[in-house]
């Protein structure tokens, strides 16, 4: 079995490399520490391709495959860890399930603007009293007339301060048959995106509120009985995450590398010490082994959308792998990789938050091991039995 990866898919992953280094290594510090999304690289990227990648032409995509949207994202990472999120933005989360299940009117209202990099979608699905238990969710819609009448709140929505379009996740009766979800657009008659506030990685995000929120019946994105198809969708979300996770931990280990190599203590090199080797040595075994279920996951999604079980494994080594490459590297470089001086503290905090993000660590293991045992667990409560 050959783990190479193919002529075309490594022209295409170099092609991106020399890209990055040329127009996005320069600003990767002052990106990094910036609250606001970088609109103008945005676009500057659109141009070159790297929005919509495996998008349907006939969309305003390129075409290409899940596996070069996965490639992109990292080699921009690698260069510059803010700018990847621009990649996931225009690839992966819910502009991927936009693209899956919007019907054509619905694409040729929204979707140039978010392939040129103008504007964002986020996503609306966490609520105050339902995160990693979607299913709880409680905003609800009601179609009155001509709208959906919209009612309840979201958090936690990733560019929710900027975004113009919001795939929100609302409930149109009970049970998870009753889930679905609507594009509300930012000013919606009695939708109002709340006081930004700050994750730890810098990232900012605003509740959403929906007071009779009034949207027309035509953002109706999916009906009652979508929940299913939206994370069907929502598991290449987990592939932008997973690639983004694990380039900033290949950036941060390849940081350390530089520097063990180059800073001496006591009359030697870092390198040349027994226990910083070893920590180089699991690094780079972990961050291997995870890039190997990455790829498959990709692969697998080169013709549709890859299973939760491939991504879920995808996403968990590859959270693992970044994050402890990128403490251990920070652990390396002592102060200055504390310091915000370098972006190895940056790729800490980012790979910390995504171990939450998109599927906690916790929740991907409880769904690895449903596909061990060929079966699923309830992690609610045995209702009573009948008297």
């Amino acid at each position: 079995m050959d783990f190479t990866l193919s002529e075309e898919h490594q022209a295409f992953a170099d092609s991106v490399a020399r890209f990055a280094q040329d127009k996005l290594a320069a600003g990767a510090l002052a990106r990094a520490h910036s609250p606001h999304y970088p609109w103008a690289d945005a676009q500057m990227m659109a141009r070159q391709g790297l929005l919509g990648i495996a998008f349907p032409e006939e969309d305003g995509g390129q075409g290409g495959s899940l596996m070069h949207a996965v490639l992109a994202i990292q080699q921009v990472a690698l260069v510059c860890p803010r700018s990847a999120d621009i990649v996931q933005a225009g690839n992966f989360g819910p502009i991927r399930t936009f693209v899956e299940y919007a019907n054509a009117e619905q694409k040729a209202r929204f979707l140039p603007d978010l392939l040129a990099g103008k504007k964002l979608i986020s996503l609306g699905m966490t609520e105050p009293d339902a995160g990693s238990a979607a299913t709880d969710l409680k905003t609800s819609a009601v179609l009155d007339g001509d709208d959906y009448v919209i009612n309840g709140s979201k958090v936690f929505s990733t560019h929710s301060p900027e975004a113009e379009l919001f795939l929100i996740y609302v409930r149109f009766g009970p049970g998870v048959g009753g889930i679905g979800s609507i594009l509300v657009e930012k000013g919606a008659p009695g939708f109002q995106v709340g006081t930004p506030s700050n994750f730890m990685n810098g990232e900012q995000w605003s509740q959403l509120y929906f007071d009779n929120c009034r949207v027309p019946k035509e953002n109706l994105l999916l009906g009652a009985g979508g929940f299913k198809k939206q994370i069907s969708g929502f598991n290449v979300e987990r592939l932008g995450n997973a690639s983004r996770a694990l380039a900033l931990g290949r950036y941060a280990f390849n940081t350390a590398r530089e520097h063990a190599m180059v800073r001496k203590q006591f009359g030697r090199e870092l390198c040349e010490f027994q226990g910083l080797q070893w920590k180089f040595a699991d690094m780079w075994m972990k961050l291997e082994q995870a890039q190997m279920l990455l790829y498959r996951a990709a692969l697998e999604g080169e013709h549709g959308l890859p299973s939760a079980q491939s991504t879920a494994m995808a996403k968990l080594a590859c959270n693992l792998a970044g994050w402890e490459a990128s403490n251990e590297a920070m652990q390396v470089m002592g102060g200055m990789g504390f310091s915000q001086e370098s972006l190895v503290e940056y790729c800490v905090r980012r790979t910390r938050g995504w171990m939450i993000a998109g599927g906690s660590i916790e929740m991907l293991k409880n769904r690895i091991a449903e596909g061990v045992f060929g079966r699923t667990f309830s992690q609610r409560p045995p209702k009573p039995a009948a008297q």
